[in-house]
């Protein structure tokens, strides 16, 4: 049994210097991610079986994009190629009282040019324990919303479980209402949401009224539980005292219960891909059958964790996301 996971994955540029900014960068360093991908490169190198699946160009930037999954151990015999163009961001990596942006060149590209045959999704399930969907692919295009349903649709049909990151991106929406027409639709088959307090707010305009983060987070989980009705849900909890210094945790709640991770102070390296490994770790752990506060104080850990590394992806190992879990926060040399 193993996981599968479906979405774009895109040419990441960052400015050569660290912490420079886009318009003064003479050199960018290339990378290849986006949520989706994200999520699975952490699985994989937490040793699970993880195909991704998605379209990319018939070039050599298709090519190196596959080549870097396929370095984590990623199964990607269920890309499709085509299309004239791979995704692309810029990254700049925020510092103190300047905060992190990115900047989006994806129209057209080919993902978002799918038609309706471009995956055969009972055969992309089959023998599947888990996919794993986000929020960001709807918004390419018409269809990419309408394979992110179908998909959900086929997995609950197969028994295959969804988690479904309930990721907005505002840049990319042109209307809150249109996500909430569209995320309705997947979280119709999710069985693991999830989220935070800023995705509830911008799209379904709920509002809590807890004193701090945690308790807004509490609430809007219980919110987000009731209205959805799914019985697991994975908040993560952010406490920001500037760009380059916060306070992370999160809560999951499973069949009315709450689990409350620890807090852990985290200097930031790159943010990016944070959520994303959160996700995976999770997925990671509940499926290895962990006790409910093992589990969220597991998948803490390694959103804390990716905080600490340059690029979208957190290449760090269970036995190294299990030592921050234990408390081992000073740094210490490893010798």
């Amino acid at each position: 049994m193993s996981f599968v996971t479906f979405g774009e994955i895109m040419l990441r540029l960052t400015p050569g210097i660290f912490n420079a900014k886009i318009n003064s960068a003479r050199s960018f360093d290339v990378n290849y991610a986006g949520s989706e991908s994200n999520v699975a490169a952490s699985l994989a190198i937490l040793n699970n079986e993880v195909s991704f699946i998605t379209k990319l160009p018939q070039n050599q930037l298709g090519d190196a994009a596959i080549a870097s999954l396929r370095s984590y151990g990623i199964d990607t015999q269920n890309i499709t190629r085509g299309g004239s163009r791979i995704g692309t961001y810029f990254i700049e990596l925020g510092c103190s009282i300047r905060p992190s942006s990115v900047i989006y060149d994806r129209a057209n590209s080919s993902i978002s040019e799918i038609d309706e045959e471009a995956f055969n999704w009972e055969r992309a399930l089959e023998n599947k324990k888990w996919i794993f969907l986000s929020g960001i692919t709807p918004v390419l295009s018409r269809q990419c919303a309408a394979e992110t349903i179908k998909a959900a649709k086929v997995a609950k049909q197969k028994g295959v479980k969804v988690g479904f990151d309930m990721n907005y991106r505002r840049s990319l929406w042109s209307n809150p209402s249109d996500a909430r027409k569209i995320m309705d639709q997947i979280l119709e088959h999710t069985d693991l949401l999830f989220g935070n307090i800023g995705v509830l707010e911008d799209v379904y305009d709920l509002k809590t009224q807890g004193m701090t983060e945690l308790d807004k987070t509490l609430e809007a989980t219980n919110i987000a539980h009731e209205k959805f009705g799914i019985k697991q849900l994975a908040f993560t909890v952010r406490k920001h005292m500037s760009a380059s210094q916060n306070e992370v945790s999160a809560i999951f709640m499973s069949d009315s219960k709450y689990y409350i991770s620890n807090t852990i102070d985290v200097t930031i390296t790159d943010r990016f891909g944070t959520g994303d490994a959160f996700a995976a770790a999770f997925l990671h752990a509940i499926n290895q059958g962990w006790d409910e506060k093992k589990v969220i104080d597991f998948a803490t850990a390694a959103f804390a964790l990716k905080h600490t590394i340059l690029g979208d992806q957190h290449t760090s190992t269970e036995k190294e996301i299990l030592s921050i879990m234990e408390g081992n926060l000073k740094g210490h040399v490893l010798r």
